[in-house]
């Protein structure tokens, strides 16, 4: 479940908090954005942002003539009253749907191309394109492909998620002073001065390196480039500012 996924990022990231946008049900994949720490406080703005979706439509019966135009008809407000098994309160609500494409047909299936209103049940939209059609159908299949900004591209697996986090935990770090960080935020490259502490020894050059505030705050990611011993010169070759 959606909850269950963010309480694994949660636990494998090690922070105390993390929340998830937009409720995916079993068996659904795609693009749930799980934020973390004080980002939870605004998980409500991605929850509420469109939605798109790709959908496996089921018919019940050949697929009539007149489909094309009755997918047209069920662009835009629509009245709609959430599933049985929904987890919130069974009363009439609006949802406005974008655009509703016809992207694959193959005898009794066609592939759908939903773009809607976030709290829009694609399950009870094909259930009433059934309806329409006089065939009657269900949904066979759903993946949702994107949420606001996030799409399919920006996607990354949980295994994505663990790989990455332990290549983090197992590259090496810098803490460096605030004055640093205000500095580096600018674009300024990381020098021995600002190298407040750091777990470099032995490192090769080159090295990926993350560099923090001391209260943990991420600053930059970047390439070794010096001794992070010496007392001046060059430490750390700006790659990616992320303040």
């Amino acid at each position: 479940s959606a909850h269950q996924v963010a309480a694994w990022v949660r636990d494998a990231a090690g922070v105390e908090r993390a929340a998830h946008a937009g409720t995916l049900d079993p068996k659904v994949t795609g693009c749930l954005p799980v934020l973390t720490g004080d980002a939870t406080r605004v998980a409500q703005v991605f929850d509420d942002s469109r939605k798109g979706y790709v959908a496996v439509l089921e018919l019940h019966a050949p697929l009539s003539a007149d489909f094309e135009s009755m997918l047209a008809e069920f662009e835009g407000p629509l009245y709609q009253k959430p599933p049985r098994k929904s987890a919130v309160a069974r009363r009439l609500r609006t949802r406005t749907v974008y655009r509703l494409e016809a992207v694959e047909t193959e005898q009794r299936r066609v592939l759908l191309d939903i773009e809607c209103e976030s709290g829009t049940y694609v399950r009870k939209l094909c259930h009433d394109l059934g309806l329409a059609l006089g065939t009657g159908a269900h949904m066979g299949a759903l993946r949702r492909r994107r949420t606001g900004d996030f799409d399919d591209a920006s996607l990354v697996t949980l295994h994505d998620l663990a790989d990455g986090l332990a290549f983090w935990r197992d590259e090496g770090d810098a803490t460096v002073a605030p004055s640093a960080a205000r500095e580096i935020a600018t674009g300024a490259q990381v020098y021995a001065p600002g190298v407040v502490e750091s777990d470099l020894a032995g490192a090769e050059q080159g090295a990926l390196v993350a560099c923090y505030t001391p209260d943990g705050a991420a600053v930059c990611l970047g390439h070794l480039a010096g001794d992070p011993a010496a007392s001046e010169g060059l430490v750390v070759e700006l790659e990616r500012v992320l303040v």
